[in-house]
């Protein structure tokens, strides 16, 4: 008798155990990738955002090395200017653009 209530716990535990772990070995449906939805500006807008963080992670990555002195200060001069506009351009081109300024109002005098 106390074989058969072990089976049936060791059933039982595994049961739940594939219950609770299925939702994670399901491979997801070609409905969940939402990139496949991008729009044109949404795609130009995650490029940009790739292209800055593979310039900043290169940028930290050289920092790091330089100062463990893995990298040599003419190595790390010839290597940081280029990075460091490759980042900028890429956080410049991820700006809000500001509307342009519209013309000066001239100050009418009320007492005319």
């Amino acid at each position: 008798m106390d074989v058969l209530a072990v089976a049936l716990a060791a059933l039982l535990a595994l049961a739940a155990v594939a219950f609770v772990a299925r939702p994670f070995l399901d491979e997801p449906g070609a409905d969940d990738d939402r990139l496949a939805g991008l729009t044109p500006a949404e795609q130009e807008r995650l490029q940009l955002l790739e292209r800055r963080d593979r310039a900043l992670a290169a940028l930290k990555e050289l920092e790091f090395d330089h100062r463990t002195g893995k990298i040599a200060d003419a190595d790390y001069q010839a290597s940081v200017g280029p990075l460091r506009g490759e980042a900028a351009e890429a956080m410049r081109a991820l700006e809000p653009r500001m509307p342009e300024s519209p013309a000066p109002v001239e100050k009418v005098d009320a007492r005319a």
